[in-house]
């Protein structure tokens, strides 16, 4: 078995001490609330323009009848709430330091969340994202891909000179990208090495990652002979392995463990305050834990770090079907947090209807809108959406099948699940945060 413990800012911190602060986190959403509503933000109360974000929250108004228009879309308060404290305990339960990816959300409230349920910080894959994070300071930031990027890369180095305590780690894969990294931060001159983490390849076929281990000896190799880089670890994402099943998967993640190990038992880290093993999407965390679980007891501190960022919202597609809970539900259930609501615009025959949501307001990449609950447009009374189907979407209307008695007609609002977080969040700026009574208790404000 590996250490009894996790590493979080690379102290030793035994399991059961008290969970340390996250970094910088103040209110990560400050200045959010002070933002004016209007026409930027779709579905907003037209009456509420003008008003601050924060005003328009504590009239809590309701999503029905509170001036909001279609399509909307609602992100449920206590589903999120639930997921944010599963996840936090099942990381504590298995010994797993977390870095939700940011991406699925780019919301600055949901990364403060996140922080306070005990992240060690925020996964990010583009410079961008990063830089909204620092915005709202978040002060460590794993970065999923290898920066090559020279703008980004000065970027970078003026911020790790302007806050000392920011800590950054990204993926280096390449020989070809290490040299272009040494290049930029040198003439950006430095001040401190950026710590990078050497990518495994989930094999051929995959996405990014060197793909052998005499590839990522040679990529280590030439970190060392830079002088603005220093490798504190190695990652990966076992959501690319092919074919990726619970065998697949846990033999690429022993691969990725023997990697680190490997390294360490040739000093590679021997500049480093300790050892990043990191892996984790939203589909294998659980491979992840298991596998995380037998670290052999390395020279330094070993942080395992968990980057799933789905969870969030979860959904009621894609991720319903792939969640790890599937496989181990007596460690909990994410509950699915988003709804759409779209008015039935019109029913021109007995089979076929028109809802006023299309690809501008849906996500659409893996799986279309599934029909849950039918609103009446006469009496708000809610009844499930039996025999109402979700065929297609264009850009502005969905369209919709109606089996024989079904009940639907123009004006009524249909309430749909979503499939995948990252294209449900995207496509809008401010999100209204639902209780179950349909009370508005505040606003998401995305960046993307």
């Amino acid at each position: 078995m590996g250490v009894a413990y996790v590493a979080t800012n690379f102290e030793e911190l035994p399991l059961t001490a008290e969970r340390p602060t996250a970094p910088r986190p103040g209110d990560l959403a400050a200045g959010l609330a002070d933002e004016r509503v209007d026409h930027r933000f779709k579905a907003l109360p037209p009456d509420a323009d003008g008003l601050t974000v924060g005003a328009l929250a504590a009239e809590r108004r309701n999503l029905f009848t509170g001036g909001f228009t279609t399509p909307v879309l609602a992100l449920s308060a206590e589903s999120v709430e639930h997921n944010l404290a599963l996840l936090e305990t099942y990381a504590e339960r298995h010994g797993l330091a977390f870095a939700p990816h940011g991406k699925t959300s780019m919301s600055p409230q949901l990364f403060a969340d996140q922080l306070k349920r005990g992240a060690w910080g925020i996964t990010a894959a583009v410079p961008h994202q990063a830089r909204v994070y620092r915005a709202y300071g978040i002060g460590r930031i794993f970065l999923a891909n290898e920066l090559v990027d020279a703008v980004a890369l000065r970027w970078l180095a003026a911020e790790m000179t302007a806050d000392p305590e920011f800590r950054f780690i990204c993926y280096v894969d390449s020989v070809r990208g290490v040299e272009l990294m040494e290049a930029a931060l040198s003439a950006a001159g430095a001040t401190r090495p950026v710590d990078v983490v050497v990518e495994l390849g989930a094999g051929e076929g995959a996405r990014t990652g060197a793909r052998t281990e005499a590839d990522c000896t040679a990529v280590a190799d030439a970190v060392a002979a830079a002088g603005s880089l220093r490798l504190v670890g190695v990652a990966g994402y076992e959501g690319e392995v092919p074919e990726a099943d619970p065998e697949r998967v846990g033999a690429w993640l022993r691969r990725l463990v023997a990697l680190a190990a490997a390294f360490d038992g040739e000093k590679r880290f021997a500049g480093a305050d300790g050892i990043v093993i990191s892996a984790g999407g939203s589909a294998w965390f659980d491979a992840v834990a298991e596998v995380f679980a037998d670290v052999p007891e390395l020279s330094l501190p070993v942080l395992k770090l968990l980057r799933s960022g789905a969870y969030v919202s979860h959904d009621d597609g894609h991720y319903k079907h792939l969640t790890p809970f599937n496989r181990v539900p007596e460690e909990g259930a994410l509950e699915p947090a988003f709804r759409l609501w779209a008015q039935v615009v019109s029913r021109p025959t007995g089979e076929q209807a028109f809802l006023n949501a299309g690809k501008r307001d849906a996500a659409y990449d893996l799986d279309l809108p599934e029909a849950q609950v039918v609103r009446s447009g006469r009496d708000g009374s809610v009844r499930p959406a039996t025999g109402i189907t979700v065929t297609g979407l264009s850009d502005q209307h969905a369209w919709v099948r109606t089996e024989e008695g079904a009940e639907l007609e123009v004006g009524d609002w249909v309430g749909m699940g979503l499939s995948h977080p990252c294209t449900s969040f995207d496509k809008w700026q401010l999100i209204p945060l639902v209780e179950a009574d349909g009370t508005v208790a505040d606003y998401i404000r995305t960046f993307f």
